[in-house]
């Protein structure tokens, strides 16, 4: 995620690193280093001018506190004003409502519209601990009604099913009576959308704004689109009271223009951000946690809230005791793997820790976590029960079927056998460390 921005910006940084003072002449050259950074990302040039000239008068105008340097004071100037520009802080869905609450999903074809649709069920259902019923109302696009049953329905959401097809308002209608009946709290319309902005789609949104008066009328956009979707959020503003933006593929978005200029131009808030394919990839859009990604200072935060929604409290309990009695296996290694890949890849999470944007360009020439942590599994699932509980047992001839029956060498099983036992070591020190008794290890 805006790792071409990242380079660059953490590389204009520099120009102040190691500095006693920030000097005019030191100050153009780094402003100068950031407009071209944020111009080259595509950012909106009046958000460009805007976000430097703040930056320089602060950083001239304001005192260094004693605590700070001259260069982590422009780096939280810095930071500071990224976050402002996209918004400042989180703004939450809208529920303050007679249920049920109408959230229109509108936006061009191509942007993730009815898959953002089916992640944002899921988002209510299980954070939000909102009754949800979908309905498609794209009855122009081949198998769109299909293809939102078939995502949300394996999520536990209900999906309104009619054998009217071809009016939107009757189905809009019908889908909020059923709602209704369901005791649904949340009403998600997923609309038509079209390859351009044009009068017939927008004429039809209105018609379905003006009747519901939606609680969100979300627009959902390509953020590798970059000033396009600039011009696309105001295109749709012109004409509906937008509650909010949804960013797509920000996962695969390099530069960062959209989310750095979209909020800043029209003025409404980004609230979601979608950070891959699957229905999980859905998060809440904080700008200061954005910003401190966008440096490469990390989002712990967030990192921890994955892990607070996604691993199994019983298991990671159970890995705990097992830990601080020195009884953890392989076994019980192999568990705790597959608790954190239920949290993504290991390359996606090593992004959310402050200084792997610039640490992976140094991994490059490596084999990706991901591959190795495949080998480990191979490794592990090649050994017997009796194996994964004793690791005592494994001699010679064992290691020998143990690495042709996964695939690998025996030195694969032995370097894997060892980084365990000097792992083990490790947890079982910090467990009985202060913090590790307070908890602080998990």
């Amino acid at each position: 995620m805006f790792e071409s921005l990242t380079e660059k910006l953490v590389q204009t940084l520099r120009v102040v690193s190691g500095k006693n003072r920030l000097s005019e002449e030191l100050l153009d050259e780094a402003c100068r280093q950031l407009r071209t950074s944020l111009l080259e990302a595509d950012v909106n040039v009046k958000v460009v001018k805007d976000f430097v000239a703040q930056v320089r008068s602060r950083s001239l105008g304001s005192e260094v506190q004693k605590s700070l340097s001259p260069e982590q004071h422009f780096i939280r100037i810095v930071y500071e004003e990224l976050a402002q520009v996209m918004g400042g802080k989180a703004v939450g869905l809208n529920f303050r409502v007679r249920p049920p609450a109408v959230f229109l999903m509108v936006g061009l074809q191509g942007t993730g519209k009815t898959t953002t649709t089916a992640k944002l069920a899921r988002h209510l259902k299980e954070k939000e601990r909102k009754r949800v019923l979908a309905a498609s109302l794209d009855v122009y696009r081949p198998a769109a009604i299909e293809q939102l049953k078939v995502q949300v329905e394996p999520l536990g959401v209900d999906v309104f099913e009619s054998p009217v097809t071809g009016n939107v308002r009757e189905r809009a209608l019908l889908a909020h009576e059923e709602a209704i009946r369901q005791n649904a709290e949340v009403l998600l319309l997923d609309t038509a959308g079209r390859l351009h902005v044009d009068d017939e789609m927008m004429e039809e949104l209105e018609e379905l704004a003006s009747h519901f008066r939606p609680a969100e009328i979300l627009l959902v956009v390509d953020s590798m689109s970059g000033q396009d979707v600039v011009r696309v959020a105001e295109a749709f503003q012109n004409r509906l009271e937008l509650s909010g933006i949804v960013l797509t593929k920000l996962d695969g978005d390099t530069r960062g223009g959209a989310a750095l200029s979209v909020r800043a131009v029209t003025g409404c808030p980004i609230k979601l951000m979608g950070t891959g394919e699957k229905t999980t990839d859905l998060e809440v859009f904080h700008p200061d946690r954005l910003a401190s990604r966008i440096l490469d200072m990390g989002d712990l935060l967030s990192l921890a809230e994955k892990a607070q929604t996604t691993l199994d409290p019983s298991e990671t309990l159970k890995i705990q005791k097992k830990i601080k009695k020195n009884d953890f296996t392989l076994g019980d290694f192999y568990i705790h793997l597959q608790q954190i890949k239920k949290m993504g890849s290991f390359e996606n999470l090593l992004k959310f820790l402050p200084g792997m944007g610039q640490m992976s360009k140094q991994l490059k020439g490596m084999a990706p976590p991901d591959t190795e942590l495949k080998k480990i599994e191979a490794i592990i699932l090649s050994m017997t029960p009796q194996e994964r509980t004793d690791h005592d047992v494994l001699d010679g001839s064992r290691r020998r079927r143990i690495a042709q029956g996964s695939g690998t060498q025996v030195q694969d099983v032995n370097r894997l056998v060892s980084q365990f036992l000097e792992a083990r070591k490790m947890m079982s020190r910090m467990a009985k460390s202060p913090m590790g008794k307070r908890g602080g290890l998990w």
